[in-house]
């Protein structure tokens, strides 16, 4: 892994844990010597996690759509800021640009990222691991949503686990980079017997 993908909140929420967080996330992948790819936004925690990263010695790059590089705030002083012209082109080239994806506290925008990223995994279309950051259990009725959808067979055993969760950057990553990925046929084998 070379490059991570940071999604996370535009705003800093209520708890100093979650800035905290955020920025050690960004002091982590420069310590593992990644870059991070993420919104391009110098507000909330993606500014947070953005700036401690430049501040650690890391390439950081952000993607961010002309529509919203003013409420947003793009950050001027990211190794490169590629401004793209609609959310479905900002997702694609984070993708593009990402060895693997981690969430951290945030809202809609954070969810949907994260989400859409762990459906191409399920459907195949990259093998690149997947991580939430789960802060002060900030992602706990997620994870049991998860595992809900797992009991009631609307996700398989093998697709429940493309996500990995952890409550420290350091720990999330090291499971993220030890994390087997998933045969796709062999998924679709297991899945046509259920």
């Amino acid at each position: 892994m070379k490059s991570v993908c940071v999604f996370c909140g535009s705003s800093l929420g209520t708890r100093p844990a979650y800035v905290t967080a955020a920025q050690a996330t960004g002091k982590t992948l420069a310590a593992n010597n990644l870059e991070m790819v993420f919104g391009g936004g110098r507000v909330g925690l993606m500014g947070q996690v953005a700036n401690s990263a430049l501040a650690a010695g890391a390439k950081v790059i952000g993607v961010i759509p002309e529509f919203i590089a003013n409420k947003e705030i793009a950050h001027g002083e990211l190794s490169q800021l590629h401004v793209v012209n609609s959310m479905h082109e900002r997702k694609a080239l984070m993708a593009k640009l990402s060895d693997g994806f981690m969430a951290l506290p945030g809202g809609f925008g954070t969810l949907e990222e994260f989400c859409e990223i762990l459906t191409w995994a399920q459907l195949g279309l990259h093998q690149k691991p997947l991580g939430l950051l789960n802060i002060n259990g900030y992602y706990d009725s997620l994870l049991q949503f998860f595992d809900h959808a797992l009991a009631e067979a609307f996700l398989s055993p093998e697709i429940r686990s493309l996500v990995t969760t952890g409550n420290d950057p350091q720990a999330l990553l090291n499971a993220m980079m030890e994390k087997e990925p998933l045969l796709y046929d062999k998924w679709l084998e297991t899945d046509a017997e259920t």
